[in-house]
């Protein structure tokens, strides 16, 4: 085996509450990070000498050795993807909107056709727009009047969009740009300007712009701009098209603006912000239907209120709080309120009839299944889409009639290599937590399986912001399965898998229950056979990243190897330090260990960089972005370095760093699945299958 890189020490002390810390590779941290998420070039040398040598060893001591079953996988994930694919028409207009994907290629194609027929005219192509490099497609909005698309792309991986405008008619750019936007725009009801929101300089989205086309975007009137640095800002509008929306959030508080797109003017408030207290708005006829937590509905409710008045002490529950039933999300259309909500762990879709308040539910059979609802572009019309799938059964697309109830299935997903369901095995199982909470966990296996404990098993958890892990199909999870894995799914605290109180179980002061459940659920495995100790790979990604960092250091023993996927380890550094992106919005989420002196203390306790020991530790392969603005490259970069020189035992410890690629990795694709050919290959060989 090549000899691993071992990180330089260099003192560095900081002191908080009267306790002082040393950090030997604080050194790893950028002073100039800002500036390294638009121009990756401009790394100091010896930090990136140190990441290119831990790629450099990741590539001699694994992926060389392992390159011909990364390949394998690959192929086998690819050969489950029907490349040329085309999604489903959406009607707006004169016009049905879609995107396909095209054989061998990387990105989509966006299209329309005419409504009453004709031929197909290409909007744009993405993998003509993208080139060699990484490219982040951030979507294309067409404008009233149909006859411009603006587009968005990042091409560092560090989330600044740069937003483009073509002409239809043409087919080409206008050459019209707008720099360094948060995402993309949404177009005036006349199609004469965009509103965006902006970064500030430490990457946090604070404002929004209003662009005319054909004037400099230094020009650019200033419509909306948050002073506290713990609120990020969005801009979207509702299905109406009435409004446009301003929204300032962290993770438990909302605020929001409209502007009316038919008179215009300054944006107005819906109701001030109050802690802890989220609310989302749509409108129809005059009035506001609002999805909420106000006045304790835990896990939300809907209420109504007359649009020129739309104060918090107006409202009225339309659909009321239900503790347990957790309303998701909401469709407003003319004649119809659509609610997707969970409950016992299984979403639904609930129809309302907005005239004779009359409701029905969508229903379904399977044990567990992932369901997903969208509107099209139209506000006044009888339908929905939704999705449906499990872990056995490939997605399918639907057309829901709002009024005969009839589901119309519009799509299935192919699986050209060939996929029979009856071959797999889906079951929910439950694991007792400490305090006795019933924790839900997805499994996926081959049928026949015999629970001897002898079969390896991947589980995966992330288990915070309220993420809720869904029971769908994926083609890439066969891999491991077709090769005699469990692939088991663990729901713990931290999301809102079974329902707010979940999610408020799961953070802050409580956040350890979010490691003790995966620890629960990995010991329920064994209890029933499914697997054995030191048999289980343990995968999580960003928070989840923080969990495997977490649940490593607590159950060593349990775990055959660890997949920590831009790993959020460095928390209790990472919430110190006020000038990075993600800090003042998430110390709702985490704790101020600035200004708290207890939240310091519990988050030490538990962040998996303070808590490294001098122990035996699984073999650990992490993964990270050099220009990830959401969990900076120098956390698993210090974690493993500190690993490294600490744990006590001879097991493998990999990191690999995309230098041109952010949080999400690569790009493309087929470059995407080659990266999980990567991190099964690793799974597989923890437990000497490859």
């Amino acid at each position: 085996m090549p000899t691993p890189p071992v990180a330089e020490r260099r003192q560095h002390a900081s002191t908080h509450h009267g306790i002082t810390r040393q950090d030997p590779y604080h050194w790893l941290r950028a002073d100039n990070w800002q500036e390294v998420m638009q121009d990756p070039s401009t790394l100091p040398a010896d930090i990136r000498s140190y990441i290119e040598a831990e790629n450099a060893y990741f590539a001699e001591a694994f992926e060389t050795a392992h390159e011909t079953l990364v390949d394998k996988i690959y192929r086998e994930i690819r050969g489950r993807i029907k490349e040329d694919e085309s999604g489903i028409p959406s009607a707006d207009g004169p016009w049905a909107y879609n995107s396909r994907m095209e054989e061998g290629k990387q990105y989509p194609i966006l299209v329309r056709t005419p409504r009453d027929g004709g031929d197909e005219q290409v909007l744009l192509d993405c993998n003509v727009e993208a080139g060699e490099d990484y490219f982040g497609f951030g979507g294309g909005d067409h404008d009233p009047s149909h006859r411009l698309l603006a587009w968005s792309a990042d091409r560092q991986g560090s989330e600044f969009y740069t937003l483009n405008i073509r002409d239809l008619a043409t087919g080409e750019d206008t050459g019209e740009i707008i720099e360094d936007v948060a995402g993309g725009g949404v177009w005036s009801a006349d199609s004469s300007a965009i509103y965006y929101s902006e970064y500030d300089d430490n990457h946090r989205p604070f404002r929004v712009r209003r662009h005319v086309l054909g004037t400099p975007q230094a020009d650019d009137e200033i419509v909306y701009e948050e002073k506290d640095p713990g609120f990020f800002v969005g801009v979207d509008e509702t299905l109406s098209r009435n409004y446009i929306v301003i929204d300032a959030h962290d993770h438990q508080t909302s605020e929001f603006w409209l502007i009316d797109t038919r008179t215009g003017g300054a944006p107005k408030l819906v109701s001030p912000r109050l802690v802890d207290r989220e609310y989302d708005v749509e409108d129809r006829d005059g009035v506001f239907y609002i999805l909420t937590n106000a006045d304790g509905a835990e896990d939300f409710k809907i209420v109504t209120v007359a649009a020129d008045n739309p104060a918090a002490d107006n409202w009225i529950d339309l659909v009321p709080h239900r503790p347990g039933v957790l309303i998701l999300d909401i469709i407003l259309l003319s004649q119809h309120l659509i609610r997707l909500e969970r409950s016992e762990g299984l979403p639904r879709i609930v129809v309302r009839n907005l005239d004779d308040g009359e409701e029905w539910t969508v229903k379904f059979d399977e044990e567990a299944y992932a369901l997903g609802m969208s509107a099209g572009f139209e506000f006044d019309t009888t339908t929905i889409r939704f999705t449906y799938s499990s872990p056995t059964t490939p997605s399918r697309t639907y057309d829901l009639d709002l009024v005969t109830r009839e589901r119309t299935l519009l799509k299935e997903q192919v699986v050209p290599s060939g996929h029979n369901p009856d071959d797999y095995e889906t079951r929910r199982i439950f694991a007792t937590a400490r305090d006795g909470e019933r924790v839900p966990v997805t499994l996926l296996y081959r049928k026949g399986l015999e629970l001897d404990g002898k079969a390896p098993a991947l589980l995966y958890g992330y288990g915070a912001y309220g993420h809720a892990l869904t029971a769908g199909f994926s083609v890439s999870k066969l891999s491991l399965v077709d090769r005699g894995f469990v692939h088991a799914t663990a729901h713990i605290r931290g999301g809102m898998d079974k329902g707010y109180a979940w999610y408020k179980n799961g953070r802050r002061e409580h956040k350890t229950n979010t490691f003790t459940d995966f620890i629960a659920a990995a010991e329920t495995l064994i209890e029933l056979g499914y697997t054995s100790k030191q048999r289980i790979v343990a995968e999580g990604g960003s928070a989840g990243g923080l969990l495997m960092g977490a649940v490593t250091n607590m159950r060593p023993d349990l775990w055959a190897g660890v997949i920590a996927e831009v790993p959020f380890v460095d928390v209790l550094n990472t919430m110190l330090d006020e000038t990075l992106p993600l800090t003042p919005p998430e110390w709702p989420e985490w704790g101020n260990p600035i200004a708290d002196k207890a939240a310091y203390d519990r988050i030490a306790g538990y962040a998996p960089y303070e808590q490294v020991a001098a122990r035996d530790y699984p073999p650990i392969f992490a993964l990270a972005g050099l220009t990830d603005p959401r969990v900076t490259y120098w956390e698993p970069a210090k974690w493993v370095a500190k690993l490294r020189a600490t744990k006590t035992d001879g097991n493998a410890l990999y990191l690999k760093t995309h230098m041109g690629a952010g949080h999400g990795g690569a790009s493309g694709r087929f470059d995407q699945l080659k990266e999980t050919g990567l991190s099964y290959a690793f799974a597989l060989s923890c437990v000497g299958l490859a």
